[in-house]
């Protein structure tokens, strides 16, 4: 059986994906080989396959550990005790903040996607529209209520904002003029004017 852990604890796993989200942000999916994870993480090609069935299972996991995080939040805020224009706007901003804390992940991601699996494709496709799904019946919420315009499709304002957090990985860049927070706060803000009656 593998160990578990390294020296300092680190968990396998967790050295392989740290270990295959560097390599495939720098060199891409495609370019990147097993031999070159397992050598970087300092492990054997047993111990990966003991913890991932292939290199396609790597970067579904870079992507999913992200998208699980961001729904675990989303569901926080949505079912918060808050004014739906709050809990949209705390979600709206979350999703960029998260985003840009894993720009890597979300880079290999969108530049990788098309080699997965057709099964991990479609599994990838419903974890993420569940995501969308709870973020639509937030604004849906807000468009009973009469908080926010029927003017625009809910799918729409959903799309529109992903459109704009799906594209950080091209232009953020760590240390640039504006924090995380502050990119975050732009584009809730812009949001929800486009929201509003």
């Amino acid at each position: 059986m593998p160990r578990t852990t390294d020296g300092d604890g680190t968990p396998v796993p967790q050295r392989l994906l740290n270990a295959a989200t560097r390599l495939f942000a720098e060199q891409g999916y495609d370019r990147t080989s097993v031999q070159e994870i397992v050598e970087a993480a300092g492990v054997t090609k047993g111990a990966l396959y003991h913890y991932f069935g292939s290199k396609d299972d790597l970067l579904h996991e870079v992507y999913a550990r992200v998208l699980r995080v961001q729904q675990e939040r989303l569901d926080a805020f949505a079912d918060a005790d808050e004014p739906v224009e709050k809990r949209v706007r705390d979600a709206a901003a979350d999703v960029v903040v998260t985003t840009i804390e894993n720009l890597d992940d979300a880079m290999i991601f969108f530049r990788s996607m098309h080699h997965l699996s057709p099964e991990k494709n479609k599994q990838v496709r419903a974890e993420r529209r569940r995501y969308h799904e709870r973020f639509r019946a937030l604004i849906e919420e807000g468009q009973r209520e009469g908080v926010f315009s029927m003017a625009t499709p809910a799918d729409l304002v959903v799309d529109y904002h992903f459109g704009s957090v799906h594209h950080l990985s091209t232009w953020y860049r760590p240390g640039g003029p504006l924090t995380p927070q502050q990119v975050a706060d732009h584009l809730a803000d812009l949001l929800l004017r486009a929201l509003r009656p």
